[in-house]
């Protein structure tokens, strides 16, 4: 059975130079390759203001683009591959695993190996849930690639439905570490309200970028908790918890509020954005830059009632070698 097709329209932003189709839609769509975006405007599935179009047609400003990319078919088999896990817990029904960055969560569009569920696939043999999706075995929940952290793996359904309902009931308890642009304190003034905070704003799709999530009006409900741990002269350690789960969130939220993550090359992030650092401060980002080349961000711990006992588990893990080797070029520089 073939599942049902990606389907959003994107409307052309200023476009200066105008650049190709598929070039454009390359850019633009999630998970896509060049040589699957001309495929998909060969076979019919792109539209420009309605009208069929070739891939070299030169987009412009204000045009309306109709995608529909079709999905694999549900039967597809995902290849078990041996790569190596980190594992913090393990019993009949799940395992905590610790995801390290630039892994993909799960097979998609320009990510068929090499992704956990391959992992879990090799370590796991046939004992992981179905979840609903053949592609996603285990899958509950998931980190964006270049996110680190602690995940969840269901091995059977009963465990996952269980797991699944603490996710949409928010009872799950996951906690983020993050170095992020900027202080929160003013004039070396520290209270209650400057080291802590709640960012409360609706995201969604952006309409110009499908690789991006934009504060959006018409978004869905979005809140992020933050408690600023540590203080340096342009960069801070936050402690993050999610009230929603979107995706990007935490990116976005600290985006959005002026304090983008670290490192992260989608919002912000790799450019210097505080104001008054010195020459000399300004080598030390570039070298750290060097040092984390994806958003400094870290699933850190993660808690949740087990779906047959009913115990609370609770998992804490250590930040990765780039976010621990940044923070202690902070701590000997400050």
């Amino acid at each position: 059975m073939t599942a049902r097709p990606r389907i959003f329209d994107i409307v052309v932003p200023d476009c200066k130079p105008r650049v190709r189709l598929d070039v454009f839609l390359t850019v633009h769509v999630e998970n896509a390759t060049r040589s699957k975006v001309q495929q998909a405007i060969r076979d019919g599935h792109v539209t420009v203001d309605g009208k069929p179009v070739k891939p070299s047609h030169l987009v412009s400003c204000g045009e309306v683009i109709h995608v529909e990319i079709p999905k694999p078919a549900a039967s597809v088999g995902v290849e078990a591959e041996e790569i190596p896990l980190e594992i913090l817990f393990e019993d009949d029904h799940l395992l905590v695993v610790n995801k390290p960055a630039g892994m993909v969560t799960h097979p998609a569009y320009g990510n068929y190996t090499g992704t956990l569920v391959n992992a879990l696939l090799y370590y796991c043999r046939d004992r992981l849930s179905s979840g609903g999706d053949p592609a996603r075995p285990g899958i509950v929940h998931r980190l964006d690639k270049d996110t680190s952290g602690l995940m969840v793996i269901a091995k059977n359904d009963q465990a996952h439905a269980h797991l699944a309902k603490q996710f949409s009931r928010r009872t799950i308890s996951r906690e983020y570490w993050a170095i992020a642009w900027g202080r929160f304190t003013q004039g070396g003034r520290k209270t209650r309200e400057d080291l802590s905070g709640t960012i409360d704003a609706a995201l969604g799709r952006s309409k110009s970028d499908r690789k991006k999530i934009a504060v959006s009006e018409a978004g869905k409900a979005s809140v992020t908790e933050y408690q600023v741990l540590e203080e340096f002269e342009y960069l801070s350690l936050l402690k993050l918890k999610l009230r929603t789960g979107r995706t990007h969130q935490i990116r976005v939220h600290l985006h959005h509020i002026g304090h983008p993550v670290f490192g992260d090359p989608t919002y912000g992030g790799r450019r210097i954005a505080w104001g008054g650092i010195s020459k000399k401060k300004t080598e030390e980002v570039h070298r750290m830059l060097k040092i984390i080349n994806r958003q400094a961000l870290h699933a850190k711990t993660i808690g949740f009632a087990h779906p047959v006992t009913g115990e609370i588990l609770r998992f804490d893990s250590e930040l990765p070698p780039d976010m621990h080797e940044v923070l202690g070029l902070l701590h000997s520089s400050s």
